[in-house]
């Protein structure tokens, strides 16, 4: 079992050649970084029976007080709660920490008395927050836990466009 970035070591139809007017940028991205290599920008997991998982983008970081947080390593702890479908995790700009971290999630298969809305901050709602928000400060560390636990509703798009 491995991790790394994902490169390719060949050519593939549809691949891209350059960035409209700034070929330099291209080749610094792209080739540079892995000689010899297509650098795709994300990064992958390999089995020891040699399956991949895209493990998210290795550009997509969040610098919380210092520490450089990939949100793929935040939402990949999450989705292993028993409440989570999916979930997405976003920076914002915080006075102190330089970024803070929010985290929204699709419920699904929610324990009875869990409730649907983190609004509130009471009861339930509060139960499932600290579980994730503890979750979270066990598997990677305190500071990844986020500020803030949003709960979506059943109409979450994947797309850019919604």
């Amino acid at each position: 079992d491995v991790s790394g970035a994902l490169c390719i070591s060949q050519a593939w139809p549809g691949m891209a050649r350059t960035i409209y007017n700034d070929h330099k940028r291209f080749l610094e991205t792209y080739l540079t970084p892995y000689p010899g290599f297509f650098f795709t920008g994300d990064g992958v997991y390999r089995t020891s029976e040699g399956y991949y998982q895209l493990t998210g983008r290795l550009d997509d970081i969040i610098n919380i007080s210092g520490h450089r947080l990939g949100t793929a390593e935040v939402e990949d702890v999450v989705t292993h709660h028993v409440a989570v479908a999916e979930s997405a995790v976003i920076g914002y700009p915080h006075e102190i920490k330089g970024e803070g971290k929010m985290l929204s999630f699709l419920p699904q298969n929610i324990p009875r008395g869990y409730g649907t809305a983190m609004g509130s901050g009471t009861g339930s709602n509060a139960t499932l927050a600290a579980e994730l928000q503890e979750l979270i400060s066990k598997k990677i560390a305190k500071y990844a836990a986020p500020d803030y636990i949003q709960v979506t509703q059943a109409n979450w798009s994947n797309s850019h466009t919604g």
